[in-house]
């Protein structure tokens, strides 16, 4: 892939929403989340007066409507602001 995001953006792989439940149960497609958890995939360079803090690779909680989707090869990201970024998960 070949995308770049500039300044203080990243660009996540959403996880895929669940589906089954922890009984057993399948949930319809209709009924599915929307995924709040992700891989960072790439980071720009950051601001001046801001660094980055993510890097490819780590895994990250986002605000249910934070970012921007967008389609690649047939892949869905999404592309977001390092300050919609609630927390890494280690």
């Amino acid at each position: 892939m070949n995308i770049k995001p500039l300044a203080d953006r990243v660009l996540i792989e959403a996880k895929e929403a669940e589906t089954k439940t922890a009984s057993g149960l399948y949930i319809p497609d209709t009924a599915k989340e929307k995924p709040q958890q992700g891989t960072v995939i790439a980071v720009g360079s950051g601001k001046k007066d801001e660094p980055m803090e993510l890097k490819a690779g780590d895994t990250v909680l986002y605000g249910k409507y934070a970012g921007t989707e967008i389609t690649v090869d047939g892949k869905n990201y999404l592309i977001m602001r390092q300050s919609d970024v609630v927390a890494v998960l280690k």
